[in-house]
């Protein structure tokens, strides 16, 4: 996250935006994400995807950072309604939103969609750790986000959570109840385990099984590392991404076995499915068989393990 900070937007002021919105407003034009309100008579039951991202076509009213072009942004877009018409035919009622690197630090896009459609979603955001990382997350959390992406980049597994910023950003998620979030390839697992002994009440997620799998192999050491934060209770772990991993191919059952022992590790009640939308509705991967390869296949997993990875963990962390 550290380096380019070119389109930063500075929430405290109107930004170039924040006027388009306003001209809009006054000419009498819809809201900007200009989607329906998607139904909540089965917030309490349905389920909760705890990842996908979403991002809209429109670049002037919501720039692209610095580096990034149309042509990165595959498909061209994916808004909430888009996203809504793949989650609620398979009972998904509520989304955690994560905020997407097209814009950096910029979480316009994300916040709107959280404004505008309440209760709906929740979402995970990206701030610079070298730029008043607290300021902005206390922010953001009074606009309902519930944590904090983090990644390497470039740097290294030993220095990359080793900056004043980076633990002024684990000192508040533990004061605040503000989860970060960890974008993350297996070697880094250790020096993670480092800041949760030194921050233990801080929430820790850890995304898509760490990307173990990614290369078509389940690595023992990489799923022993993984299986070894679980000594930390505040840490909870996404099982996610299936069209990346392992055979990348539905019914995705060779991820079975991972799954099975990360609960057998963490408990059902800290971990939570997740689609990565939009990536896991490309080319012959579904959402439906993303969200079936917990709720139906895995005889292995109880009813009450279902609903704890299916809707309980992610409620837990990201809607209370």
């Amino acid at each position: 996250m550290s380096g380019q900070n070119a389109h930063h937007v500075d929430r405290f002021r109107m930004t170039r935006r924040q006027h388009l919105r306003a001209s809009a407003a006054g000419a009498g034009v819809a809201m900007i994400l200009q989607e329906p309100t998607f139904g909540k008579e089965d917030l309490t039951t349905g389920l909760i995807d705890a990842h996908s991202h979403i991002w809209p076509a429109d670049t002037e009213t919501y720039p692209l950072a610095d580096g990034f072009t149309k042509t990165d942004m595959q498909p061209p877009s994916f808004t909430p309604a888009e996203l809504m018409a793949h989650a609620t035919p398979c009972g998904v009622s509520r989304v955690v939103l994560i905020q997407m690197s097209f814009y950096r630090y910029d979480n316009s896009y994300m916040l709107d969609a959280m404004r505008d459609q309440p209760g709906i979603f929740s979402g995970v955001a990206v701030v610079n750790k070298d730029d008043d990382p607290v300021t902005k997350m206390k922010h953001l959390a009074q606009q309902g986000v519930r944590g904090f992406r983090i990644r390497p980049g470039r740097e290294s597994p030993e220095t990359w959570l080793n900056s004043d910023g980076m633990r002024a950003m684990w000192s508040c998620g533990a004061d605040d109840g503000l989860a970060m979030c960890h974008l993350i390839d297996a070697e880094f697992l250790p020096s993670v385990e480092r800041m949760c002994r030194k921050y233990p009440r801080t929430p820790v997620v850890i995304d898509h099984f760490s990307r173990i799998g990614v290369d078509g192999n389940i690595h023992s050491a990489d799923l022993d590392n993984l299986c070894r934060l679980a000594r930390f209770p505040q840490v909870t772990l996404k099982v996610s991404a299936y069209y990346a991993l392992g055979r990348k191919a539905t019914p995705y059952d060779d991820l079975g076995p991972m799954i099975r022992r990360v609960r057998d590790a963490y408990g059902a009640e800290r971990l939570m499915w997740a689609s990565d939308c939009p990536f896991q509705v490309q080319a012959d991967h579904t959402y439906e068989a993303s969200v079936d390869l917990i709720r139906t296949r895995l005889n292995f997993l109880t009813p009450q393990d279902r609903e704890w990875i299916l809707r309980k963990t992610a409620e837990r962390i990201f809607f209370s």
